[in-house]
């Protein structure tokens, strides 16, 4: 029965959104509509898409991939799709103004380039600032305002989805342009398409301009390509689906527990099962993301490798959703000074890209504090301490890294700072068991861990080359592994639809930032 419950608000729970109630009805079923795991995105949508995108001409088919990428930005959200259009003409104009006034090696075109640059970052940071944070300043200042019994009035504000992946997608771009690391796309059909190609509009990853640039206008097709693309979607389609869904039920039961009901046991099931969750719900997404990429002819760089293996911290973040650290490390840590500018200068960098990092995800202190935390274990690392770490076994470095992810997640996935603190003292003192373990956790949830377990490992494919690697000689061979491949992603296909036929709502967890 409680599991039965939670699932329910749970899926409540899943209009993290923070829609306004009149705007909720509606905007649920678009975006149910919208999202890759959901039957009209595969068995309507990205079809006629793919359709119509290899029955045309190649000089059209950047406009066909722009024009469907409007029409999936605006299933979902609306009248929202003019912010996005927005953005596309801004800094289009914006990128060609900084590259024609960076031309000319003179003062005076130095400072044209640099005034049309900031009027770019202000217009991108503005829209984020406010449909992002402007509700959080103002709940904040009215606590300090409480003290003189004065208020103001918090609006309700909706939050696009994407808006946090698309205005820095647009900061690298007029940044790249201004530091002459990459031309400004003269093709505003060209350049639109790239700024809104529903791949990786919404939840990424962060594709960076300057890694895509030459396959813009002229990028390379083939059947081999394609059929790897559905391969890849198939294998994200089923993470998602098949694993992050399934345990996201036992997450969301515990955390949805009041803080006396938690428990030892409890809670590190609900932890584990978050932790397993977010990973597969994200690098699911980032793999459909790359599969259709791969589709359409383009070679999206990675954003996941196997991160819960890392044996510290900084091996988490070079291993887990690598393009938003990276474009932390390249355009903020690095223009703040990196490590160029002494040790403790570059240990309060790294604590102000983390806050940062960890604001980006969600305007909460319980975000902020869990980029903190890894902040400050980034700093440990790189302190006599932390160097001291990389002599210790494997087996330690591995423990420590893995602790110090889960406690983190805690405060990533808890609704307050205070219900996280009660989170971890049942975690760690040992709390006496309130709800019962096999109230939370099934047969289904418990294989959806083990899987997930092995799953979020190289083991699979490595076992998985191996075989490829070994049968290669022997043509039997190959062609058994290659029916046992398909057979495999076939029946991981039709799993994953017969379940999001039978469930309503399953957002990916990185809509909500």
């Amino acid at each position: 029965m409680l599991i039965g419950k939670c699932y329910q608000n749970s899926r409540i729970l899943e209009r993290s959104f923070k829609d306004p109630p009149q705007y909720f009805l509606v905007s649920r079923f678009m975006r149910l509509a919208m999202v890759f795991s959901s039957i009209i995105f595969l068995f309507l949508f990205l079809p006629i898409t793919l359709g119509v995108y290899y029955f045309s001409k190649e000089n059209y088919r950047n406009g066909v991939l722009l024009f469907f990428s409007l029409v999936f930005y605006f299933w979902g959200e609306g009248k929202y799709t003019i912010i996005l259009i927005m953005y596309m003409v801004v800094n289009y104009t914006a990128g060609r103004f900084i590259e024609r006034y960076r031309q000319f090696e003179t003062s005076k075109g130095l400072r044209k380039a640099k005034f049309v640059l900031l009027l770019s970052i202000i217009f991108d940071l503005g829209f984020l600032l406010f449909y992002k944070y402007f509700v959080f300043g103002l709940t904040n200042l009215n606590r300090i305002l409480a003290f003189i019994g004065y208020s103001l009035p918090v609006p309700q504000i909706h939050l696009p989805i994407g808006i946090s992946f698309f205005t820095f997608q647009a900061l690298s771009y007029v940044v790249d342009i201004y530091g002459k690391e990459v031309k400004a796309e003269k093709n505003i059909i060209s350049f639109s398409m790239y700024k809104g190609l529903f791949p990786q509009l919404i939840a990424g990853p962060i594709i960076r301009y300057k890694d895509i640039s030459n396959q813009v206008n002229s990028r390379s097709t083939s059947a081999v390509k394609f059929i790897s693309g559905i391969k890849r979607f198939i294998i994200g389609l089923g993470k998602k689906v098949l694993i992050a869904n399934t345990v996201s039920i036992a997450a969301d039961a515990v955390f949805g527990l009041k803080s006396s009901d938690l428990s030892f046991q409890i809670t590190w099931v609900g932890v584990i099962c978050y932790s397993l969750q977010i990973y597969f719900d994200f690098s699911g997404y980032s793999d459909m993301a790359i599969g259709l990429g791969r589709m359409f002819g383009f070679d999206f760089l990675e954003n996941f490798n196997y991160p819960y293996i890392s044996k510290s911290i900084r091996d988490f973040w070079r291993r887990w959703h690598i393009s938003l650290s990276s474009w932390f490390r390249d355009y903020v840590y690095i223009k703040l000074g990196g490590n160029r500018i002494g040790k403790y200068r570059s240990y309060l960098n790294l604590l102000v890209v983390f806050s940062l990092c960890g604001l980006w995800h969600g305007a909460s202190w319980t975000f902020v504090v869990w980029g903190l935390w890894h902040g400050l274990f980034l700093v440990i690392e790189r302190t006599k301490l932390g160097r001291n770490l990389g002599s210790t076994a494997k087996l330690f470095q591995f423990v420590y890294t893995i602790l110090i992810v889960l406690v983190g997640w805690v405060f990533f996935r808890s609704e307050s700072l205070s219900y996280a603190i009660e989170y971890l003292k049942a975690m760690f003192f040992m709390k006496n068991e309130v709800v019962s373990i096999f109230e939370i956790i099934n047969i289904k949830i418990f294989i959806a861990i083990i899987i997930g377990i092995v799953g979020a490992t190289p083991f699979p494919s490595r076992i998985a080359n191996l075989i490829v690697s070994r049968q290669n000689t022997k043509q039997y061979a190959r062609l058994s592994y290659e029916i046992i491949a398909v057979v495999s992603l076939a029946f991981i296909f039709i799993l994953s639809a017969s379940s999001i036929s039978t469930n309503t709502y399953n957002p990916f967890i990185y809509f909500r930032f």
